[in-house]
């Protein structure tokens, strides 16, 4: 998995509240098992109509805001299903971190297993950050993780909240494989002798 320590990017604003999963990536595109190629289809019934063209007004289709690292969303992002799909799409597109006022359980932690990073902020402060990304590419936003930090584009800093057992899989790239790997050698050792110290097993 990608590490994430800091990003400088752009921010869309998404003030919708109760974006569940099926928004996010609907139910037809959810045949596939890979994590790659989902990006495209992200937001697709608010991104494209019938035909399959664009709806210019739909925020990730405007110029400013389709190279977007950083989303800004209402309350109860990542509702509905618990399909994993979802944070796939959200990576593939590019976005690396996603700012709301909360998030679905299931969604919050499927973030932390793909490489994004959810942050939960008081409304007023989404505001603040919402408010900044309405600027387009004239506002970059920073966030630090090691920092646990956000810096508008005016050099306002907000600080948010990290679980730190999941800031440390996120900053050193670690899935649940990754974690896995990483007893590696405790595992070929038990692996090792198990057969003399436990030969019925």
């Amino acid at each position: 998995m990608e590490k994430f320590t800091k990003i400088s990017g752009i921010a869309a604003p998404m003030p919708m509240i109760n974006i569940d999963t099926d928004m996010i990536i609907p139910k037809q595109f959810l045949k596939t098992i890979k994590r790659s190629g989902l990006g495209v289809n992200l937001f697709d019934e608010m991104r494209y109509d019938d035909d399959g063209n664009e709806i210019p007004d739909f925020v990730l289709n405007k110029p400013a805001y389709r190279e977007a690292e950083i989303l800004i969303a209402g309350d109860n992002f990542g509702c509905g299903s618990s399909r994993e799909h979802a944070p796939w799409a959200i990576k593939d597109f590019g976005i690396r971190c996603v700012i709301a006022p909360s998030f679905a359980d299931i969604f919050h932690n499927n973030c932390f297993k793909n490489g994004i990073l959810p942050i939960a902020l008081p409304q007023d402060q989404v505001d603040i950050l919402m408010n900044e990304a309405q600027k387009g590419a004239n506002a970059r936003i920073d966030v630090d993780l090691e920092a646990q930090t956000i810096t508008t584009s005016e050099g306002d800093i907000i600080s948010f909240e990290v679980d730190a057992f999941k800031k440390h899989c996120l900053l050193e790239g670690l899935d649940d494989i990754g974690l896995t790997l990483e007893k590696a050698n405790a595992i070929n050792t038990f692996e090792s002798t198990v057969g003399t110290t436990r030969p019925w097993v």
